[in-house]
């Protein structure tokens, strides 16, 4: 696709740098800890993240966020990077708004800047919105 908008190449190009290197480093950070992060007001919050982390399900997290920033950075899998970060996005800002709803600048900006970047993508997230009678399992009469 070639684009004339060049301020709008300009905020895809910063979007995915910011996103990518974002979730790069958050992911990291998951298994090297050197970013101190405070730790959650409340305590069914703080029981919330103890768990996952102690059944490892927050490794896993933090492998997909990896792997989703590098893919997004990486540029030809992009769209399969997007569909990674958003599931998380969506956890992340379902965590913020019922549990500690100080994070939601954060990943309401990251919730941002994924629609933006989708719809940067969207001849390729249009399959998915287009419904077909043929693949659907409950065809009714």
């Amino acid at each position: 696709m070639v684009e004339s908008n060049v301020p709008l190449r300009y905020a895809t190009v910063a979007a995915k740098v910011i996103l990518g290197v974002g979730f790069l480093v958050f992911g990291a950070n998951g298994f090297l800890h050197f970013l101190p992060l405070p730790p959650p007001a409340d305590a069914s919050a703080q029981s919330f993240l103890g768990t996952l982390d102690s059944t490892g399900y927050m490794k896993v997290v933090k492998a997909l966020e990896m792997i989703g920033g590098g893919l997004i950075l990486g540029g030809r899998l992009a769209p399969l990077g997007l569909l990674i970060l958003g599931s998380i996005v969506i956890n992340i800002l379902l965590y913020d708004l019922f549990m500690d709803p100080k994070g939601l600048p954060i990943g309401g900006f990251f919730g941002v800047l994924i629609v933006f970047l989708a719809y940067r993508h969207k001849e390729h997230f249009a399959p998915f919105l287009k419904p077909r009678r043929e693949h659907c399992t409950f065809k009714g009469n």
